[in-house]
């Protein structure tokens, strides 16, 4: 209210401004522009944005808003956008492509200055086209154009790590609790998963393969699956932590001890798998990493600069879940 009556305009008009919506007179823009300058209303940042037509917000699509997965790598795009004068507006697509989609059109029309999307299920091709009307940078694919970027975790290599680690153990029958069929990360994984055990000499046993949905229960309910076949193992890989986490409370609960009978290997490397019991055992994925370089990566490309940027390796962390076979 005190920047329109300073400005000499209605409220509604300076709303409007600010949300890059409004078609005024060049005179009512700059009134706005130094009354919002003169009352401190603003960082000089979002001042000098507006004099070139930015929003000075970013849209951030995740997939699952509870998930520590995603609480991590928006902690990330946050500290990157710290002193930026840039703010955020995240919506949830709950990894299904036409949601997301949807969300990606909701944030265009509210005039955002670029996407930070954080893996999901829609296609190269359509991200693609979206990134020819708004800058997007994109979590779990490979992209490199003018206006967009992705960043693609070596999942398979990072599955192939978690195995090999049980193999030099002396694990030989590894049981895997794997994603959903449909994830290419998901796919990825059981890849690497596949490949380690080929390149020891050991036969997959597709009975050991059980398949989750990356969520806790699902990793609980995918464990007592494992029991049902009576199916030996002394191992097992889950495809992410909290699928972990699932597992881990189902041996629990059969009595079975977690290194001394079988061991235990998850994927990611949640803030919470140091804290488990025992701690977990698991591939770390640089989270945080990935969102503050995939704010600073569309940063430099709504400033018109060279997309770029790189993410640190996966890493194999190991803790006391895993432990030699006797």
């Amino acid at each position: 209210m005190d920047v329109a009556r300073l400005a000499g305009v209605s409220p509604s008009t300076v709303s409007r401004i600010l949300n890059g919506t409004a078609k005024v007179s060049d005179e009512k823009r700059h009134a706005v522009l130094a009354a919002i300058e003169q009352m401190n209303f603003a960082p000089n940042q979002m001042a000098q944005g507006l004099k070139k037509g930015r929003s000075m917000t970013i849209g951030i699509v995740v997939q699952d808003i509870s998930s520590p997965f995603f609480d991590e790598t928006l902690r990330g795009v946050d500290d990157g956008l710290k002193g930026t004068g840039f703010a955020s507006v995240i919506v949830s697509g709950h990894w299904n492509a036409d949601e997301e989609a949807e969300r990606i059109r909701l944030l265009l029309a509210r005039k955002v200055d670029g996407i930070i999307l954080l893996s999901g299920r829609m296609s190269d091709e359509t991200v693609l086209k979206f990134a020819a009307q708004r800058p997007i940078v994109s979590t779990g694919r490979a992209l490199q154009t003018r206006t967009a970027l992705g960043f693609k975790m070596d999942n398979e290599s990072g599955a192939h790590m978690a195995v090999h680690h049980l193999i030099e153990l002396g694990h030989r029958h590894i049981a895997f609790i794997s994603g959903p069929a449909n994830n290419i990360d998901a796919a990825d994984r059981l890849a690497g998963y596949k490949r380690a055990l080929e390149e020891a000499g050991i036969p997959i046993e597709e009975q050991l393969v059980v398949e989750g949905n990356y969520h806790e229960a699902s990793g609980m309910l995918a464990m007592n699956r494992l029991f049902d076949t009576h199916q030996h193992f002394t191992a097992v890989f889950a495809a992410n932590d909290l699928s972990a986490y699932g597992a881990r409370l189902a041996l629990y609960r059969k009595g079975i001890r977690v290194p001394d009978d079988i061991s235990l290997v998850g994927f990611d490397d949640l803030p919470g798998s140091s804290y488990t019991t025992p701690p977990l055992t698991t591939i770390r994925q640089p989270l945080y990493d990935i969102g503050r370089i995939a704010t600073h990566a569309l940063l430099r490309i709504i400033n018109g600069e060279a997309a770029r940027g790189e993410v640190p390796p996966l890493e194999l962390i190991v803790r006391e879940t895993t432990r030699r076979v006797r």
